[in-house]
């Protein structure tokens, strides 16, 4: 019976990066969005040093279409439309990254301990509960006008939203694992609740939590984004992608650029990163996975009837 549970904790605990390596070999969507993606994170970091400076202004030139001295255009002030589209990236990008970072760790610490420690559960669960009864961006808002407008407001609001969010998916995985029989047997063997908790269930929790991060990180990109529009975000003349849409607004009939370029730029790397963590999850998932090839037997079935008709 040991030698079971052994194997089966054993298989749990497979080296992330072989079941890593395993999952791009698998799947091409996540390949290639990943590497899009990675070009776009390259491009936001190396592009500026070869740009003219987002603070340039020439009003000779203002509001120009898309030409080779201006891949993009110019705005109302004559500055490169792709010089602030870069430097906004890195602003946007990074502070999507810092949101989902903070609201993970800490949906994850709040998770891991709930699911395990059942005493903890309710009062945290319901605190959880009365965060998710808010409307996310009403909460937001609501955060950053109270604080006042700063790039620290936007990052204590937005971890305050997405927080319970994480929690209750990471308690979730919590709950399945604690029920394992080698989570049981180690508990018989006498080894201590908090080294079973970081020696075998924080492992097991860490694929889930990878999806989560990725499906939170374009939560965060699309919340940080209307935060910035509605001038509650980082404020101008940093450029972000949401404040150069609020921008470029004003000239919507005479220079649509102004806002089709930042805009579609938020929803190319939202989609990114939405098709990054579907895969991800079926990946991770045995119920999602399951299903997929529950999905992909149906539409090989009536195929193959017609071709044998």
């Amino acid at each position: 019976m040991s030698l079971a549970l052994a194997e089966e904790a054993r298989a749990v605990n497979a080296p992330p990066p072989r079941r890593a390596a395993r999952v791009f070999r698998r799947n091409r969507t996540l390949v290639v969005c990943s590497v899009l993606l990675g070009l776009i994170v390259l491009a936001v970091v190396v592009l500026p040093f070869f740009l003219p400076s987002v603070s340039a202004t020439d009003p000779v030139h203002r509001l120009l279409p898309p030409s080779g001295a201006h891949p993009l255009g110019t705005d109302s002030y004559g500055r490169d439309v792709l010089a602030r589209l870069v430097s906004g990236g890195r602003a946007s990008l990074g502070l999507s990254a810092l949101i989902t970072l903070c609201a993970a760790f800490s949906g994850m610490v709040i998770g891991l301990v709930s699911g395990f420690y059942r005493a903890a559960d309710a009062v945290l669960m319901r605190l959880m509960d009365a965060w998710m009864s808010f409307p996310a961006i009403i909460l937001a808002m609501a955060l950053a006008i109270s604080l006042g407008a700063s790039i620290w407001t936007e990052l204590i609001a937005l971890t305050v939203i997405f927080t319970p969010f994480t929690a209750r998916v990471i308690r979730s995985r919590v709950l399945g694992i604690a029920g394992r029989q080698y989570i049981g047997a180690a508990r018989v063997s006498g080894m201590s609740r908090g080294k079973i908790l970081l020696v075998h269930v924080f492992p097991n929790v860490l694929p889930l939590a990878l999806v989560q991060v990725v499906i939170l990180a374009a939560a965060a990109m699309l919340v940080d984004g209307a935060m910035s529009f509605l001038g509650l975000g980082i404020a101008p003349p940093t450029p972000t992608w949401g404040n150069m849409i609020a921008e470029g607004r004003s000239y919507l009939v005479v220079a649509p650029w102004l806002m089709l370029v930042p805009g579609v730029t938020i929803v190319l790397c939202v989609l990114l990163l939405n098709l990054i963590g579907s895969a991800l999850r079926i990946a991770v998932d045995a119920r999602a996975r399951t299903l997929g090839e529950l999905q992909r037997l149906r539409v090989r079935r009536p195929a193959r009837s017609r071709s044998r008709s």
